[in-house]
């Protein structure tokens, strides 16, 4: 084990998937990880059963104490001290750290960010990237400071996003290009190797908080929008629409999609359902949205096909 890595302890900060990624780069590298902060367990499903995060169960594993302060103040703080971190690693923990905890270790708080900041500042950078329809993304290693994702650049790779990406898959592809960029900035700042670099304020965005009902599709928007709302809001919340089925209104949501760009000769509604081929699309505003997978609200998921076969006037529908 590198004697550098065991004198440095490390303090890390995260509750999400991608944080649990990072931990497990550090530990896998055998970083001296002395704490792990994240968020309180959740209730999750009918019994509302408490579900720990990835990164405690992670670091339980390793016999890494674990603090879940519900509001990071004083107790968490003193916590923090009794650690006597040299170095906090952060990525997307979801909680501000005050400026006196920034200041305790000596190398000060780094943060993993899945945005080429200044762009997409904020909790939902991923997101925000892929409904905006951007072709292009990376990964931001900064110094931290007290404003949201303000501080200066350390260093940063970009990635290209590609046109079948969701969050989800562009989520995996970052936490791995985050890890390794962790790992190699590291020793680099530790050794003073380098000149951080400030953001240009003047072109930063924020990204808008990502909430259930934004799902909803607007059937008078593109299909390009459709399917960059689709990309970016998968795998939550998704993508829903409603059918009026004779009396009763039918909460359908669109599990899988696909995108043409261009009008059929024929046609059609906006939000009409219509046979394209051997596919099933809805007209939009501009473009057609071929519809592969869906659910009824209570159901399990079905293709399109079966779905058709138990409402074959699902063909022909307006959806709203």
């Amino acid at each position: 084990m590198n004697s550098k890595k065991i004198k440095l302890r490390v303090v890390f900060m995260g509750t999400s998937d991608l944080s649990e990624k990072i931990l497990q780069a550090l530990i896998s590298d055998e970083y001296n990880v002395v704490g792990v902060f994240t968020k309180p367990d959740t209730k999750v499903g009918r019994k509302q059963e408490l579900e720990k995060p990835l990164v405690k169960q992670l670091a339980e594993q390793s016999n890494i104490p674990v603090f879940q302060p519900v509001r990071f103040k004083t107790d968490a703080i003193e916590e923090l001290r009794k650690l006597k971190a040299d170095l906090i690693i952060v990525a997307a923990y979801g909680k501000i750290i005050p400026k006196e905890a920034l200041e305790i270790p000596g190398f000060g708080c780094i943060n993993v960010h899945v945005s080429i900041l200044p762009k997409y500042r904020g909790p939902s950078p991923i997101q925000n990237a892929l409904l905006s329809g951007e072709t292009e993304t990376g990964v931001t290693i900064m110094l931290m400071d007290e404003g949201v994702d303000t501080g200066d650049i350390l260093t940063q790779e970009k990635v290209a996003i590609e046109q079948n990406d969701t969050t989800a898959i562009l989520m995996e592809k970052l936490s791995l290009i985050g890890a390794a960029l962790l790992l190699k900035t590291i020793p680099l700042w530790i050794e003073r190797k380098i000149e951080t670099k400030p953001q240009d304020h003047s072109q930063a965005t924020l990204c808008q908080l990502i909430e259930r009902e934004d799902g909803r599709i607007f059937w008078t928007d593109s299909a390009e929008t459709i399917y960059n709302k689709y990309r970016g809001l998968t795998p939550w919340p998704g993508i829903f629409t409603f059918w009026k089925n004779s009396s009763e209104i039918i909460r359908l949501k669109l599990i899988s999609i696909g995108l043409q760009k261009i009008n059929p000769l024929e046609k059609h509604q906006t939000g009409e359902v219509f046979e394209l081929g051997s596919d099933i699309g809805v007209q939009t505003e501009d473009g057609v949205i071929i519809i592969k997978e869906i659910q009824k609200e209570g159901k399990k998921t079905v293709t399109v096909k079966e779905f058709v076969n138990g409402y074959p006037n699902f063909i022909g529908g307006i959806l709203q």
